[in-house]
């Protein structure tokens, strides 16, 4: 019943959206008057200080932004950004429903680009900001994208995230790829370095690896999985990442192959989804796996990350991020890529019309101008070294953690160094101070790729990807995995001349707004698949992990599963086309 109750909760913003369609931005009087930025160029200063509601659907703090990023935007725009994060707030569109009921999710919005963006135009609850684009030009550099995502919206509402100048077929990331698996590498080392055939193969490694370090320096217990529910939606978030170790990644309820060669349903006794919550629970039946996985957050597993708690890492900027200090490094210690023969790992090529999450700026927005003034210059190079430090690796403002050196070539400051790569630093008090990782951008989303040029320097805006940075950082534990791994330099490089990655060509796909029966029966189904996913990971036998799978298969069916299934399927085979098309055209 509990389900039932939730269901019918989520149709109502809906409703609401339809009601105040009448008080959208197109209705006479709604309409910002007359500004500066109508004339080509936003005002030099700001001279009342604002706070705005920053309503940011991938933000994994809540609250009043701090540290030297708020400094940043206050000192430019004179305004503090208050952070409301879904993702905090309990995970799920409960949040979102409930603001978007009321008519005002904020005054700065990030969210996803199909779906939820198509129903905030429709309700009114987005600004076009038309009048203030002459004024925006750095946004203005990626205008046939803008243009793109406004298509049939009779105005601009929203700003697209991820853009790029790169190929479509060129991978979107750097030296890492987004997904993979990544072991402590020391420890894989002190093994002989063992074959690994599958994922599963994994797993008698991860278990010597426990055996032979069971605790941590800070006594507590090592384990060699550990997972975290903030990201669940469709599905068990966790359990999807192995899937894109060859080659998947999701599209609602299905499991699409970033080559088009092949679509699956999640909750098929052999879908790649089902393989990776058995992997799960084999992991717990050999105490791999963390039994506070149930009830931490994010915040709570980066923290045993870098406390060296945990063994294996589903992504780089994970694992490598809280573990790999120069410290640590230096001592041949941390994450690195697993040589696992089977690897197919998805990568996103590069969008050059942008990614999945957008901005825009809310139509009950205080100061609209302002918030389209704070939206261009995420858009510079100056807000993309900025505001993408915390995601894969944009190398922060300049002056603080780097500087051009006498060469002419960006290189990161000593404090640069100590913040970036080796564990953290206080920030000066006139930059903000706090701590710099405290300090970063909470909006958790880029605008501009990092792997892409910055003009001023002719670099890239990630530091990773630096000579300089290369350089300084090369230390025995990259060393040694290159070694292992054929004298490669990077990841990336890795998997491309090993033939162990699939780029999904960037093609920009948005999936249509569901119906109101398929949103519902979504809503319903999804509940279910998450909840009975979790269950099975810590299932105490085969029997009962099989009595759960097949208990969950029929009531999904029963709930209208296959409705749902259907749109996705569509839509899966949608985005391969337009994958096929951006092929061709690069």
């Amino acid at each position: 019943m509990q389900f039932r109750k939730v269901a019918a909760f989520v149709v109502a913003p809906v409703i609401a959206l339809s009601a105040l369609a009448g008080c959208g931005p197109d209705q006479e009087g709604t309409q910002p008057s007359s500004s500066a930025a109508a004339n080509g160029e936003f005002p030099s200063e700001w001279s009342e200080e604002i706070t705005i509601d920053v309503f940011a659907g991938l933000a994994n703090a809540m609250g009043e932004q701090p540290g030297w990023f708020a400094k940043i935007v206050k000192d430019k725009f004179n305004m503090k950004l208050n952070i409301i994060a879904p993702n905090v707030a309990g995970g799920g569109d409960t949040l979102y429903n409930t603001r978007v009921a009321a008519g005002d999710l904020g005054d700065l919005i990030v969210t996803d680009k199909g779906k939820k963006l198509d129903e905030l135009v429709d309700g009114g609850l987005l600004l076009d900001v038309s009048e203030y684009y002459p004024a925006m030009s750095n946004a203005a550099k990626y205008d046939e994208a803008i243009t793109r995502l406004n298509e049939g919206k009779d105005g601009t509402y929203a700003f697209p995230t991820q853009v790029s100048s790169l190929k479509a077929t060129d991978p979107s990331e750097g030296i890492d790829p987004t997904f993979g698996p990544f072991v402590r590498w020391d420890y894989y080392a002190e093994l002989g370095y063992p074959e690994v055939g599958t994922l599963e193969d994994l797993l008698p490694v991860l278990k010597q690896m426990q055996d032979a370090h069971p605790t941590a320096e800070n006594g507590k217990k090592v384990y060699g999985l550990s997972l975290f529910k903030d990201w669940d939606g469709n599905m068990m978030n966790n359990a999807k990442q192995p899937t894109t170790f060859y080659g998947y990644d999701e599209v609602g309820m299905v499991l699409a192959k970033a080559d088009g060669s092949d679509y699956q349903s999640i909750i098929d006794d052999d879908s790649q989804y089902v393989r990776s919550l058995k992997f799960f629970y084999e992991a717990n039946q050999m105490g791999l796996l963390d039994p506070e996985s149930t009830t931490q957050n994010y915040d709570t597993l980066f923290s045993k990350y870098q406390n060296g708690q945990v063994l294996f890492s589903w992504w780089p900027w994970q694992g490598q991020s809280a573990f790999n200090t120069t410290e640590n490094m230096a001592a041949g210690e941390g994450f690195m890529l697993a040589p696992v023969e089977d690897l197919k790992v998805f990568s996103y090529g590069a969008e050059p019309f942008g990614g999945k999450q957008v901005l825009a700026v809310g139509s009950e927005a205080e100061d609209p101008e302002r918030v389209a003034a704070f939206i261009d210059w995420l858009y510079s190079p100056e807000g993309t070294y900025s505001n993408n430090s915390q995601t894969m690796g944009a190398a922060g403002p300049k002056g603080l953690t780097w500087d051009l050196n006498d060469e002419g070539k960006p290189e990161l400051t000593e404090f640069g160094m100590k913040a970036l790569a080796g564990g953290g630093a206080d920030v000066p008090a006139e930059w903000g101070g706090g701590t710099y990782q405290d300090g970063a951008s909470w909006l958790n989303t880029t605008l501009v790729l990092p792997i892409d040029t910055d003009p001023e320097t002719g670099a890239a805006f990630s530091y990773k990807m630096w000579e300089t940075y290369q350089e300084a950082t090369s230390n025995p534990l990259y060393e040694d995995w290159s070694a292992k791994m054929g004298d490669a330099p990077t990841t990336m490089d890795y998997l491309r001349d090993n033939d162990k990655l699939m780029v999904a060509p960037g093609a920009s796909f948005t999936a249509p707004a569901d119906s109101s029966e398929i949103e519902t029966l979504r809503n319903q189904v999804k509940a279910i698949i998450v909840q009975e996913s979790w269950k099975m990971s810590f299932a105490s036998s085969e029997a009962e992990f099989d009595s759960l799978l097949a208990g969950m298969q029929e009531t999904v069916k029963g709930l209208g599963y296959d409705k749902v299934l259907e749109v996705d399927m569509a839509n899966a085979k949608a985005q391969n086309e337009l994958r096929e098309e951006a092929a061709a055209r690069s």
